[in-house]
């Protein structure tokens, strides 16, 4: 057999995962090999659009395809989704300062007394802004 070696289209792998059917592929294939016809049984759309999703899935290097006998077998290839990582990875700094500005509120609004206006302090930080608290 020959050592090939294999260049992922960071842009084939984002088309292939843009399609809920086929990100719910790739999830079934998670859980270990399935022949073509086990895929097709989990979803309810027709046989010649799942091939259709696995032959895009295939070409974008997501899955590799075997045949045993007459059955074609499918398995996740995840490497290609390490360039989506890779991409994902520059937005989690924002994601991560959201969240720790949600926990430094959550914490101050429950370390604060829980008053209302008559003499009790608001638990709405917008109306909080507005009285000037």
């Amino acid at each position: 057999m020959r050592n090939r070696s294999v260049t992922y289209s960071p842009a084939a792998s984002f088309q292939a995962i843009a399609d809920p059917t086929r990100r719910a592929m790739l999830d079934l294939l998670r859980e270990g090999r399935k022949p073509a016809g086990a895929i097709a049984e989990a979803f309810p759309v027709s046989r010649p659009a799942i091939s259709k999703h696995l032959r895009l899935l295939r070409h974008a290097h997501l899955v590799r395809e075997t045949r045993e006998g007459r059955n074609r077998i499918y398995e996740l290839n995840p490497e290609p989704l390490r360039a989506v990582e890779s991409w994902l990875e520059k937005y989690r700094a924002f994601w991560t300062q959201s969240l720790d500005n949600l926990k430094a509120m959550v914490e101050m609004e429950f370390a604060a007394p829980n008053t209302s206006e008559k003499g009790h302090r608001s638990t709405n930080p917008r109306t909080r802004k507005k009285k000037g608290e």
